[in-house]
């Protein structure tokens, strides 16, 4: 069944945006009548389709009382990257139950986001961790901030790792292992070449812990695939 969100809700009917409404009716060919699956405020209904038009609603049969939210948090910290590698990284780490992305400008980043296209941006990337919401059948949509610097980062509370290039001998599996409980994680990453030393040492003091994720050097955008598999291994129930 195909999952929706919505924030419209009138009655026991959910109005749909215009893309959902393309999807249903240019994509799937969805017909009156058809059962979709609809999450508003972090619950999900079971809907049959009316009016399978550019007005289309979701009338609500029954709330599904099954909860996929997670049990802690998930904050990563990215580099400003190419378009298709911020793409790619927002859809596997919305997959992978990310909760919030923060994208900062490092300085060894290639792309600089200029502040008038920032929100035309921003836009796009929200596009995309929706619809991976969707088909990941989430029940949360990954909140994605503006543009921010390293000072944005200070008063920041959770556990807190940045995956580094200089340190051989920390593991991720050893941080884990030491932080068994939680209530939020927060990973940084740097850009292609890694995090200046002036970068990492600053995220050291407030509190980040450098780790190694192996001998492997991987692809700037792998690395959040990477490390948030291993999150989800270790916190497996």
């Amino acid at each position: 069944m195909q999952r929706y969100f919505s924030n419209k809700l009138t009655g026991d009917k959910f109005k749909l945006n215009s893309d959902d409404v393309y999807h249903i009716t240019r994509v799937m060919r969805m017909k009156v009548g058809d059962k979709i699956e609809v999450v508003y405020n972090e619950q999900v209904y079971i809907c049959c389709l009316e009016n399978v038009n550019n007005n289309i609603e979701a009338k609500i049969l029954s709330k599904d009382k099954s909860n996929l939210k997670n049990s802690y948090e998930k904050v990563l910290i990215i580099p400003v990257l190419k378009e298709n590698k911020m793409d790619l990284i927002f859809q596997k780490a919305t997959e992978l139950g990310v909760d919030k992305i923060i994208p900062i400008a490092m300085e060894r980043c290639v792309v600089k986001v200029e502040k008038e296209r920032e929100d035309k941006k921003l836009e796009r990337w929200n596009r995309i961790v929706k619809e991976a919401s969707e088909q990941s059948m989430r029940v949360t949509i990954p909140v994605i901030t503006n543009v921010k610097r390293f000072d944005d980062l200070k008063d920041m509370d959770g556990i807190k790792v940045v995956c580094s290039t200089r340190n051989k001998k920390d593991t991720i599996k050893m941080f884990l292992q030491s932080n068994k409980t939680y209530d939020k994680i927060i990973i940084a990453i740097g850009p292609e070449g890694g995090l200046s030393l002036k970068e990492e040492e600053y995220l050291n003091s407030i509190g980040f812990i450098s780790v190694t994720l192996g001998n492997q050097i991987m692809r700037v955008e792998t690395v959040p695939m990477f490390i948030l598999s291993v999150i989800n291994y270790e916190n497996m129930e």
